[in-house]
C-alpha cells in the first residue's frame, strides 16, 4: 500500500500544534502554580495535558507524510532517517539538560542528563526522568522514530494496516486494565511513558495519511459535519473523561477537520503566527516549565492573589519567555550551521 500522491503541506495543522501546545504549557502552570481558578475552569485546563495525545497522532501522519514512502521505497537510508531525527531533536534538548543540571547539579541529575541526552531513554523500565521531567513525550517520540521502518512495514496494506491499528488498541487496554499494575510496575509508574501503550495513537495519525486524500474529500466537502464531530467528541471528553476510545475519537476528528480546508484553512488555525509558533512547538513544550520556575521568583500569584487573574498573567509571561527563548536559541544554532526547528510532529 502506497500513497497516492506526494506528501503535500496541511497549513492547519500548524495551528493544532500551537494551541496544543499552549494547552499544555497552561495544564503545567496551573497544577503547579497552585492557582483557584474555580471547579469548571480546573477541569477545562487540568484536561489540557492530554493533548499530548494530539501531538502523537499528529507526530503519525507528519511521519508518514514525510518519510513513509521514502522508507519504504529505499529512497532514504534508516541511518539518514536517524541521522535527521537526531540533528533535528538533540541540539535543543541538549541544552535545556544541561542547563537544568547546572541550575541543580547533583549525580543523580548528571545520570539522567547522560541518558536524556541518547534519546533513548523511552526505552528505560521506569523512564520517570526529573531532568526536563515534560520530556518524556520526546522518549516515547524518540522510539517511535527508532521503530518507524518497522511501522512503515506494518502500515503496507489495508489490512496488516487496520489490524495493526486495532491490536495496538488492545494492547493499550490491557495495559491499563492489566499490565500496568505492582505485579509489573513499580510504584509511581507513568503509563504515558510506554511506547507500546501509547502506540495506538501513532496508528491513529498513520491511518489518516494512508487514507489522507479521501478523508480530504469528505471533510473539505462537509464542513459542519466534521466541526459537528470535532465538537461532539470533544464534550464526551471534558463529560466523561479521557478514555482511550475518546481521545482518539477527539485527536483523529480535529487532524482530519484540519487537513479538509487544505491550503484554504482558517485563520484560526492557518496564519503565519501559527505557523510560526507551530515551527518551534517543541521547544515551547520543552523549556516553558524553566521558564515558569523564572517567573516564579518575581511572586506574582501571590501578588496578584492566586485567582484567575494571577493564571493568566503568569501563562502569558510563561508562554512569551518560551517563545522568546526558544526563537533565539532557534537562530543562534542557525548561525553555527544547526537546524534546531522542531516542530511536535
Amino acid at each position: 500500500m502506497t500513497l497516492s500522491k506526494s506528501a503535500k503541506y496541511y497549513p492547519a495543522i500548524d495551528g493544532l500544534r500551537a494551541y496544543a501546545a499552549i494547552g499544555v504549557a497552561c495544564m503545567h502552570i496551573m497544577t503547579n502554580g497552585s492557582f483557584n481558578l474555580g471547579p469548571v475552569a480546573s477541569h477545562i485546563v487540568g484536561s489540557l495535558g492530554e493533548c499530548v495525545y494530539l501531538f502523537m497522532v499528529i507526530s503519525g501522519f507528519s511521519m508518514c507524510c514525510g518519510y513513509y514512502e521514502r522508507v519504504a521505497t529505499g529512497k532514504i537510508s534508516v541511518g539518514d532517517f536517524y541521522s535527521r531525527r537526531y540533528r533535528k531533536i538533540l541540539p535543543f534538548f541538549a541544552l535545556l539538560c544541561l542547563l537544568d543540571l547546572a541550575a541543580s547539579p547533583s549525580l543523580d541529575s548528571l545520570y539522567e542528563v547522560f541518558a536524556n541526552l541518547t534519546l533513548c531513554f523511552g526505552l528505560l523500565p521506569n523512564p520517570t526522568i526529573s531532568v526536563i521531567g515534560v520530556g518524556w513525550f520526546l522518549g516515547v517520540a524518540f522510539v517511535f522514530y527508532l521503530c518507524f521502518p518497522f511501522f512503515c512495514w506494518l502500515l503496507q496494506d489495508k489490512r496488516r494496516a487496520w489490524t495493526s491499528a486495532l491490536v495496538a488498541l488492545a494492547i493499550n487496554l490491557l495495559c491499563r486494565t492489566y499490565f500496568f499494575n505492582l505485579d509489573y510496575v513499580v510504584t509511581g509508574f507513568d503509563g504515558r511513558t510506554n511506547v507500546l501503550c501509547c502506540a495506538v495513537y501513532f496508528f491513529v495519525g498513520g491511518l489518516v495519511c494512508l487514507f489522507r486524500e479521501e478523508l480530504t474529500e469528505v471533510s473539505g466537502n462537509h464542513r459542519l459535519l466534521t466541526f459537528a464531530l470535532c465538537c461532539g467528541f470533544a464534550a464526551l471528553f471534558f463529560a466523561h473523561g479521557a478514555s482511550t476510545p475518546i481521545l482518539i475519537g477527539v485527536c483523529a476528528a480535529l487532524l482530519i477537520y484540519a487537513i479538509g480546508y487544505g491550503g484554504n484553512a482558517p485563520s484560526i488555525l492557518a496564519n503565519k503566527p501559527m505557523r510560526f509558533l507551530s515551527g518551534i512547538s517543541l521547544e515551547v513544550y520543552l523549556s516553558h516549565m524553566m521558564m515558569f520556575r523564572a517567573v516564579s521568583a518575581l511572586h506574582l500569584a501571590n501578588a496578584l492573589g492566586g485567582g484567575p487573574v494571577a493564571f493568566i498573567v503568569v501563562a502569558a509571561l510563561t508562554i512569551c519567555c518560551a517563545i522568546v527563548f526558544s526563537f533565539v536559541v532557534k537562530k543562534a544554532f542557525a548561525a553555527f550551521g544547526q537546524k534546531p526547528s522542531c516542530r511536535l510532529s
